[in-house]
């Protein structure tokens, strides 16, 4: 009986809104999901070439980066209002907005990522007969991976987020719950699509992480002889004397 009296005195917490709402929690989650999944998934496809071509010179470099980062600061609104004659009201106007959102974080941690491959790797390549292409895939792109997938851990992070914007066009995840919520001064779903977007980013992050450790166990070989060159062993007392 307490349960069904947090409905009506529209606690913040209550047990009963997520047994009677379950599936619209389940719904909301699987949409945020998918959302946050293919604009991630499509910006990777996107910023990888324009990284490419970034990587060529400044004079590539800066309009690539330029206009990446001014994408970046248009506000979110204005953003989905500027897509609105191409996509309508769809899902695909949330993922197109946050595909645009996401390169500037992807861009630069490609290009980082390659630019800080060794020389020496490139060149003792070239010397083993590799073509630009092979030269590419074989070497370069396996060097920069941690970069790479460092900038999809925050990406995916940010996207997640974003996400919630889309309930502005009814296409938001979670974020639709909460804007349904605080229209109607729901306070359990406005608590309970909050915490499950924290949560939702947090285990994203987490496991992005393990796949970036699984992906380049090298990057945890070199940590650990880092710090191992860092301990200093005692002197024993003859020396000291």
């Amino acid at each position: 009986m307490s349960e069904q009296n947090c409905l009506v005195a529209n606690d913040w917490v209550c047990g009963e809104y997520l047994r009677t709402r379950s599936q619209e929690l389940i719904d909301a989650t699987v949409q945020h999901i998918g959302i946050t999944v293919a604009s991630v998934a499509i910006g990777v496809l996107v910023s990888f070439p324009l990284a490419l071509l970034a990587r060529r010179g400044k004079a590539f470099a800066g309009p690539v980066l330029g206009v990446t980062t001014v994408l970046y600061s248009i506000p979110s609104l204005a953003m989905f209002s500027l897509l609105l004659p191409l996509f309508g009201l769809s899902v695909s106007l949330v993922i197109t907005g946050l595909v645009l959102y996401s390169l500037t974080i992807l861009v630069r941690n490609i290009v980082a990522g390659l630019q800080a491959v060794p020389e020496e790797a490139r060149e003792a390549a070239r010397g083993m007969g590799y073509g630009p292409l092979r030269l590419l895939w074989e070497v370069e792109l396996p060097l920069a991976l941690p970069a790479l997938l460092a900038g999809v851990r925050i990406a995916t992070v940010s996207t997640v987020a974003l996400t919630t914007v889309g309930a502005i066009v009814d296409y938001g995840g979670l974020g639709t719950l909460i804007l349904d919520g605080l229209d109607s001064d729901f306070k359990a779903q406005v608590l309970t699509a909050s915490v499950l977007c924290v949560l939702l980013a947090v285990l994203a992050d987490l496991l992005l992480l393990g796949v970036q450790r699984w992906l380049t166990p090298w990057t945890r070989a070199t940590a650990v002889r880092g710090r191992g060159s860092r301990i200093r062993t005692p002197q024993s007392p003859e020396k000291v004397a």
